[in-house]
């Protein structure tokens, strides 16, 4: 394929790899199709959202339904405003917005997501920090941006997916590296920016959210390279800013859809939450913030707790009167309206939820507008603050009657434990000179590939080699590969062969 004019098209191997859509019109929807024939894109299907596909009964969202519906909506967000003359210019003065490059991005955002979600994520940056001596961890985003530029292994060459440099920058929700890049590092600005400061109790570990690993340093330089002198080095492009604003709606309104099907979302507890912060929003508000956390449990607290977050964090945008209204929008669309009638799986209830997705999602990419000087903790490309607000609200109702669940606890704490004993694992069978002619393929070739991208002095280079091929390993396996494979080395199977080895 003849290279394009655009330098945004621009591929980091020269176009040398062939794959389904190469022969597109445009180069960003040959990318899509590369993402789309990847097996990491249907490796999703098994790999959790929140609840794990493995035995959650019904139908809930997985990684691939996520990216798939994140990839939805932001195409429509990018349509929109590049039909709108009154953004055109700004968005070519920042960058540029096509539809194609969007969508792409969405479809490639999760490809690095772990077994078992964000407790995967973080359960393998302890391991491979603390553990396995990896200075850069692991970071869900950082690995789907070492997936797409090194580690998918194409026959006899390993060079990802050869995307353009507007996809590739189009995936960097957090252009920046754990620790050193760019410099000053966005971790020391006050305030940093959306996912680049560092976790409260480590705070010489570099961010919590970063883009890229080191070892792909280079390949993040190339494809912002076009972006130079239009944004910041720790800004989004606008692409980005779309995919990552896609992300959060789709989060917010498919997660909730979710758990209303499973039951867990109960109008009741919702409903006391909401309804008791509006009718003591005046006392709460006089309430200390060590008598709040005291209090935690009494209905209003939690929500309290939500709106005095939002003004430490994003007092750019928290607006008390704001966040009043968007707490009485979501009682009514949720509390009174999809929550008031258990879904018993028939079809007028899943028509029921299809609306209610609907009216939100087209509110909320309605809502979308392009500024050229986003405060440091937004995108370019953000929701209006009416929107903004509920989106906080839909999230705040996912995290308080979802993820504090003890029961969804017990159930993380089991696959934390299970992901640390696999780790193990590994790394005793790896070290196992008697079994090296029978270790699964990928491992060494893993282990090869991370050993030449280190440099010939790194300290320990065979170590941290061999460390950074397991987590890259296990990083790659869906949910259900992970039991069925500690099962397997732990002797508790009986089972002889497994698919774990074969992505």
């Amino acid at each position: 394929m003849d290279q394009p004019a655009d330098p945004r098209a621009r591929r980091l191997f020269g176009g040398s790899a062939r794959a389904l859509g190469d022969l597109a019109a445009s180069p960003f929807r040959a990318d899509r199709d590369r993402i789309v024939a990847s097996p990491f894109f249907a490796r999703l299907g098994g790999v959790t959202q929140v609840i794990s596909p493995v035995g959650s009964g019904l139908l809930v969202h997985n990684r691939l339904t996520h990216s798939l519906k994140v990839a939805q909506v932001a195409r429509a967000i990018a349509e929109r405003l590049t039909a709108d003359p009154a953004h055109r210019g700004l968005l070519d003065k920042l960058g540029g917005c096509d539809p194609d490059v969007v969508e792409a991005a969405a479809l490639a955002h999760d490809l690095g997501h772990p077994p078992f979600g964000h407790l995967g994520e973080r359960v393998l940056d302890r391991l491979a920090r603390q553990r396995l001596g990896l200075a850069d961890g692991f970071e869900g985003n950082a690995q789907s941006y070492r997936i797409v530029t090194s580690t998918e292994i194409r026959g006899a060459a390993t060079t990802g997916l050869d995307l353009t440099a507007a996809v590739r920058a189009a995936m960097l929700k957090y252009p920046w590296t754990r620790l050193d890049h760019p410099d000053p590092h966005p971790r020391h600005l006050r305030p940093a920016p959306r996912g680049a400061a560092a976790p409260p109790d480590e705070p010489d570990s570099g961010s919590l959210k970063f883009g890229a690993y080191g070892t792909e340093l280079e390949d993040l330089r190339q494809a912002r390279a076009p972006f130079a002198g239009r944004i910041a080095e720790w800004q989004q492009t606008v692409e980005a800013s779309v995919m990552d604003t896609a992300d959060d709606i789709a989060y917010a309104i498919h997660d909730v859809e979710d758990f209303y099907r499973v039951g867990v979302l109960q109008q009741g507890t919702v409903a006391a939450e909401l309804m008791a912060w509006q009718r003591e929003a005046g006392h709460l508000r006089a309430v200390t913030d060590a008598a709040l956390a005291g209090a935690a449990r009494r209905p209003g607290s939690a929500i309290e707790a939500l709106r005095r977050q939002l003004h430490r964090k994003d007092s750019w945008i928290a607006a008390d009167d704001a966040f009043a209204a968007a707490v009485e929008h979501v009682r009514e669309e949720l509390v009174d309206g999809l929550l008031a009638l258990p879904f018993d799986g028939s079809i007028e209830a899943e028509q029921y939820v299809a609306r209610f997705s609907a009216r939100w999602t087209t509110r909320l990419v309605d809502a979308i507008t392009v500024t050229a000087a986003p405060d440091v903790r937004s995108g370019h490309v953000l929701l209006a603050p009416a929107q903004w607000h509920e989106v906080q609200v839909l999230k705040f109702v996912h995290h308080r009657f979802v993820l504090a669940r003890p029961d969804l606890a017990l159930h993380q704490r089991g696959q934390a434990r299970l992901l640390d004993t696999l780790v193990d694992a590994l790394w005793q069978w790896l070290l196992d000179p008697e079994e090296e002619s029978r270790l699964p393929r990928r491992l060494p070739d893993l282990v090869e590939l991370a050993e030449a991208e280190l440099h010939p002095r790194t300290p320990d280079r065979i170590g941290r080699a061999r460390g950074r091929a397991i987590v890259d390993f296990v990083a790659q396996l869906t949910d259900g590969q992970a039991v069925a494979m500690l099962d397997v080395l732990s002797g508790r199977s009986g089972a002889l062969w497994t698919d774990a080895f074969v992505l």
